[in-house]
């Protein structure tokens, strides 16, 4: 693990980054997502980590959101949560799945709903997308910047071409943790 200056808050005050794991500047995947033509959204397949205060500015957007997601709002999370203070509001559920896929993946083509809503509506999908969906393949634990599990254990399919794991993730990483973030982790980049 490489060391920051110092410690790194999200937008939302967590997650905190103080340090990134190396990997991400060397391992790559095919960060065209919707270019994809072999995967059928893998990654959407178990659902995703959300935060409590997440799922609640989804409820509020209201009829039209429950109409273009087209699955009831009680059908969205998991029931069960979990108290982890790297997420925002230090609790986190799961979105559900439905036909092996999240209930906000696009039924009837590639996507996430949340994020086509988002732009139709001109709304910042930072704002209300998964902070866990939004950076993957990248993902935090324990303070560290670190590859998702799927890259590390081979299972996602798209790894091995494209861009660095850092490098694709990048324009996200700036609009959670901000300028001077991405300008220390481009230093290590560069280094790498």
């Amino acid at each position: 693990m490489i060391a920051l200056s110092r410690e790194f808050p999200s937008i939302f005050g967590a997650p905190a980054i103080t340090v990134v794991d190396p990997r991400i500047f060397a391992l790559r995947y095919f960060a065209e997502c919707l270019a994809c033509n072999h995967c059928a959204d893998q990654c959407c397949q178990y659902g995703v980590d959300i935060d409590w205060a997440n799922m609640e500015t989804l409820r509020t957007l209201g009829p039209s959101f429950v109409d273009f997601i087209a699955v009831p709002p009680q059908e969205w999370f998991t029931t069960e949560i979990v108290h982890d203070p790297e997420f925002p509001s230090s609790a986190h559920a799961r979105t559900r799945t439905r036909n092996g896929k999240c209930v906000f993946a696009e039924t009837n083509g590639r996507g996430c709903r949340i994020h086509a809503y988002c732009l139709a509506h001109d709304l910042d999908y930072h704002l209300y997308k998964p902070l866990v969906s939004i950076l993957f393949p990248l993902t935090f634990e324990a303070g560290a910047l670190v590859p998702a599990s799927e890259v590390l254990d081979g299972t996602l399919v798209c790894t091995g071409v494209g861009p660095t794991l850092y490098d694709a993730v990048r324009p996200e990483l700036l609009a959670y943790f901000g300028e001077a973030f991405v300008a220390e982790v481009d230093a290590l980049a560069a280094r790498s």
